[in-house]
C-alpha cells in the first residue's frame, strides 16, 4: 500500500496516514501559535492567521475545525455582566455531602446564572460564579434554589465589586 505525500510547511513532508495519527496526539506549536492568535482576537480571520504563521489558509480553517471539534477550544463572545444589564456578579463557595456530590453538581448546572462551575480542592468542594440583575434574584438563588438541593451542606456568597483583570491570553503550555 503506498503512501500519499502532503506538502507541509518548511518543504518537509507527512504521509497521509502520519497526519492521522497527528489528530490523536493533542496540539503541537502550530496550533498553540492559532490559538494564541485566536485568544487576542477570537473574530480573526483564517486568511490574516494564515498570513502571520505563513500557512495556507486551508491548514488554519483545518486545525480550527479540529481544534474545535475535538473541544480544545471554542470562540465566542465574552460579555461584562455590568454592562449587559446585570447589576451583581460573585462567586459562590459550596460545601456539599461527598456522597452527593454528581447529583448536586447535576442540579447546578441546570441553574442559568451559573456561568461557571468547579470542583474544588481547599476550604469548599465546589466553587461557583453567578451573575445576577438584582440583590433579590441573589436572595432567591441563595435561599430559594440552591438550599433546596439535596446535598448542599452550606453556601458562602463573595460579590465581585470590580473586575481588575479579565485576560484570556494565557496561551497553552505548547509553545
Amino acid at each position: 500500500m503506498s503512501k500519499r505525500l502532503r506538502p507541509v510547511k518548511g518543504s518537509a513532508y507527512l504521509a497521509e496516514n502520519d497526519q492521522k495519527d497527528f489528530r490523536k496526539r493533542g496540539i503541537d506549536s502550530t496550533d498553540s501559535a492559532i490559538i494564541s492568535i485566536l485568544q487576542k482576537d477570537g473574530r480573526a480571520g483564517n486568511t490574516d492567521i494564515a498570513r502571520e504563521l505563513d500557512l495556507s489558509e486551508a491548514t488554519v480553517r483545518g486545525r480550527i475545525k479540529r481544534l474545535i471539534d475535538e473541544q480544545y477550544i471554542q470562540i465566542v463572545a465574552v460579555a461584562n455582566p455590568f454592562r449587559t444589564g446585570f447589576e451583581i456578579a460573585g462567586d459562590l463557595y459550596i460545601n456539599v455531602d461527598m456522597k452527593k456530590i454528581d447529583f448536586v453538581l447535576g442540579e447546578l448546572e441546570k441553574i442559568r446564572e451559573l456561568w461557571y462551575i468547579v470542583m474544588t480542592t481547599g476550604e469548599t468542594d465546589i466553587n461557583a460564579e453567578f451573575i445576577v440583575k438584582s440583590l433579590d434574584e441573589l436572595h432567591d438563588l441563595v435561599y430559594n434554589r440552591l438550599s433546596r438541593i439535596e446535598g448542599i451542606l452550606n453556601v458562602r456568597t463573595a460579590i465581585i465589586m470590580k473586575y481588575i483583570k479579565r485576560n484570556y491570553e494565557f496561551g497553552t503550555a505548547v509553545e
